[in-house]
């Protein structure tokens, strides 16, 4: 027969689902699978987001008396660059915030402890650093160098911004959640779990 605490355990497998680590896993690896699909479509359909990179690196869909016209880079060999660079970037990232997932779900294996605190601070250490790639390439390169500074705001036809923005968004909320405190401050803030403490550390 079993014990009152086995009967407990499912139920308590199910609230587990629901912590913040398991928040944060889940969220990483969507990113890093939005990511992932990203770069593999620009590699297996180069042309299409190539043609995008060209027109708006090229300004010339921008409105006809657009006094920003000097910025223009009209060199196909510096604009496929450009291109082959930011595919490049989001298939590091997809690396990148694939192996932070791994980490996190092998953290969560681990029996509560010192061991399982430190393999959640290298997942989100590692998920951190993909996160903050995709942000600089969405938030920098395609809001501000593309939106701005190449005025892709100004195109009906070649314009990434509220994709761009939508990516910003997501990956920001995912990079908040992943640095929330958790009940277990110490871990937290870095330092090292305390083993008495029941609580999940983060």
């Amino acid at each position: 027969m079993p014990t009152p605490a086995e009967k407990t355990r499912p139920a308590e497998r199910i609230l587990a689902a629901g912590t913040l680590p398991v928040a944060a896993t889940l969220l990483t690896g969507t990113v890093a699978l939005y990511i992932a699909l990203v770069a593999f479509g620009n590699i297996t359909d180069f042309e299409t987001n190539q043609q995008f990179v060209r027109h708006v690196l090229a300004m010339d869909t921008t409105f006809k008396d657009n006094g920003l016209k000097w910025r223009a880079v009209e060199s196909t060999a510096l604009q496929d660059t450009a291109y082959v660079g930011i595919i490049a970037w989001e298939t590091l990232a997809a690396l990148v915030l694939g192996t932070s997932t791994v980490l996190w779900a092998r953290a969560l294996r681990r029996p509560q402890g010192p061991s399982r605190s430190e393999g959640l601070h290298r997942a989100r250490r590692t998920g951190s650093i993909g996160l903050l790639m995709i942000l600089l390439l969405f938030g920098v390169g395609f809001i501000g160098i593309g939106g701005e500074w190449f005025a892709m705001w100004q195109s009906d036809a070649w314009n990434g911004l509220d994709a761009a923005t939508r990516v910003v968004t997501l990956t920001g909320i995912v990079l908040i959640v992943t640095h929330l405190p958790s009940a277990a401050a110490p871990a937290a803030a870095g330092a090292p779990a305390d083993p008495k403490n029941p609580k999940d550390e983060l």
